[in-house]
């Protein structure tokens, strides 16, 4: 009966510690929301592992499109915020929903289109390209899905002097799914898309696509990290949020970004300022 007695309380005992494991396991996570483009092309996949090496903080992806990922920020449900739409970054700071903005890395945006480019415009600027692609009514893929990248294009239209809400037509074709969908759209339709660097390097089943037009300053791709305000959500894990933040702007975090690469191609391009935007 003693035996008995003393199995049930290790038991107990065992029960209890693997519970405190799991309660201090949960403790050491933060929730990160992010856009699609850090997870799909793996960056995340290569940051995170030593992030939790150096820490031993895990983080939990949320990859959603821009839009998403500060809906899922407003509502207290994640910890840190990257992502790379600048314009709704600063508005989400400003709306007092984070804390500072920092900028992380950047990579570029590129037109891809038909090695036959049936509108011409290799080798042009984004605008001339743009403006050729409707003229002609050459197949166009867009995101359609309110991404970062899709505000970026619909950008890009303007500043080629098009309203592309009046202009479009049946060239004009909405995936409304992410960035793999839209470009597997191309491919399928031989169009024209807007995609960011490092998820064409990413994409295999390219076909008869290839980088159009590239390395227009209007192009650039920039990312910044947030910590969701813990005086709006006090659920926030402020210190370990922090931690990820400043790991990912220090020295080290920076190299990580920069040594990512899909078939020796850098993906992405670190270009952290300490002081916050």
């Amino acid at each position: 009966m003693a035996f008995r007695r003393l199995s049930v309380a290790l038991a107990l005992l065992c029960g209890l510690t693997a519970d405190i494991a799991a309660s201090f396991a949960e403790d050491r996570a933060i929730v990160l929301a992010s856009t699609t483009a850090t997870q799909d092309s793996g960056l995340l996949d290569h940051l995170l592992p030593i992030f939790r090496d150096r820490t031993g903080i895990d983080v939990r992806v949320i990859a959603q499109r821009a839009d998403e990922v500060l809906n899922e920020a407003r509502k207290g449900d994640a910890d840190v915020v990257l992502m790379h739409a600048r314009p709704q970054e600063e508005k989400f700071v400003a709306e007092g929903f984070a804390v500072k903005r920092f900028d992380v890395m950047y990579n570029d945006y590129v037109l891809i289109g038909p090695k036959s480019d049936p509108a011409g415009v290799k080798g042009k600027d984004i605008a001339t390209a743009l403006k050729a692609i409707e003229a002609k009514g050459a197949p166009f893929v867009t995101r359609g899905d309110r991404s970062g990248t899709h505000a970026a294009e619909l950008a890009l239209w303007i500043v080629a002097g098009i309203d592309i809400a009046a202009a479009k037509g049946a060239w004009y074709r909405e995936a409304k799914e992410g960035m793999g969908a839209a470009l597997e759209a191309a491919r399928a339709a031989n169009a024209y898309v807007l995609s960011d660097r490092g998820s064409w390097i990413a994409f295999r089943e390219r076909g008869d696509l290839d980088i159009i037009v590239e390395g227009d300053k209007r192009l650039l791709n920039q990312y910044g990290v947030m910590l969701v305000n813990p005086e709006k959500f006090p659920s926030v894990k402020k210190e370990l949020g922090q931690t990820f933040i400043d790991w990912l702007i220090s020295p080290d975090g920076q190299a990580a970004i920069a040594g990512y690469r899909v078939d020796g191609q850098q993906l992405f391009f670190p270009n952290a300022d300490k002081s916050a935007g």
